[in-house]
């Protein structure tokens, strides 16, 4: 695939749970990375990044039923960039990451299958 992203790290939020016409559930949540930065002077300091997450399928159950805010997890997906309007008329634009898998940590930061 290449359009293809992985990141680990917490959940900003719990899950917002969608549901769909049909019974299909949507899943949107923020995802925090942290990146540790060394300035000019050699002091440390961390930078967060913020990503806003869309999962569907089975995935939705994973998240429903296994994550809560905090929660740290390694995700896979897809980049995705849209525009809508807002109620206002002006044009919007969004970047998404579109889970097509994801792994979760214990407490003890180890993956659980």
């Amino acid at each position: 695939m290449q359009n293809s992203i992985q990141l680990i790290g917490n959940l900003g939020k719990d899950p917002e749970i969608i549901h769909m016409d049909g019974g299909k559930k949507m899943a949107r949540v923020t995802m925090a990375t942290n990146e540790t930065i060394i300035n000019q002077k050699g002091n440390e300091y961390q930078e967060t990044q913020w990503h806003n997450l869309v999962v569907w399928g089975n995935l939705v159950e994973v998240l429903e039923n296994f994550t809560r805010k905090g929660s740290k997890l390694a995700i896979e997906g897809m980049i995705i960039h849209r525009t809508f309007k807002s109620k206002t008329g002006e044009d919007r634009f969004v970047t998404e990451i579109k889970v097509d898998d994801l792994m979760l940590f214990s407490d003890k930061d180890e993956a659980i299958s």
